[in-house]
């Protein structure tokens, strides 16, 4: 599994609590940093795009994080993920910068995922990803990590 991100996390505790949850999960989480670029907001989304486009070779799903995308539960992203592991295909998960995702890389995704109507930094959406895919990988395993409420 990968994460393409735009943008460098640097030192502190955002990263560390974004270390321990991609060292704990399995398959591997590597992460693709793509640098930031300048210009116009149109310009911006065009250089991101064609960086996190070439990440991304073609039988890769791909997977945006996207306002307009779907808003699953932890119950249903596990299930999706194992979903996705099973191809054997590697599953990338996109984020973007501060301009956000040009048409190009939505058209291409093979799913839209959202963390609700609410903004977030994109660096906090890393760490928030990872916990989620560690949690996905417990609730598939079983593991206690994930404790769902119970009627």
């Amino acid at each position: 599994m990968r994460i393409i991100a735009v943008g460098r996390l640097k030192r502190g505790p955002e990263r560390e609590l974004f270390d321990r949850y991609v060292e704990r999960t399995r398959p591997k989480i590597d992460l693709v940093e793509i640098a930031e670029s300048r210009g116009s907001a149109q310009e911006i989304r065009r250089k991101d795009a064609s960086a996190i486009l070439s990440a991304c070779p073609e039988g890769t799903i791909m997977i945006a994080l996207d306002e307009g995308g779907t808003s699953p539960d932890s119950q249903q992203f596990s299930t999706m993920l194992e979903t996705w592991l099973a191809t054997g295909k590697q599953v990338s998960f996109v984020i973007g910068g501060a301009e956000g995702l040009e048409a190009s890389v939505i058209d291409r995704a093979d799913a839209l995922i959202s963390f609700g109507r609410m903004t977030w930094p994109h660096m906090i959406v890393r760490l928030l990803l990872a916990e989620q895919i560690y949690r996905a990988r417990a609730i598939s395993a079983g593991h206690p990590y994930h404790r769902a409420a119970r009627p």
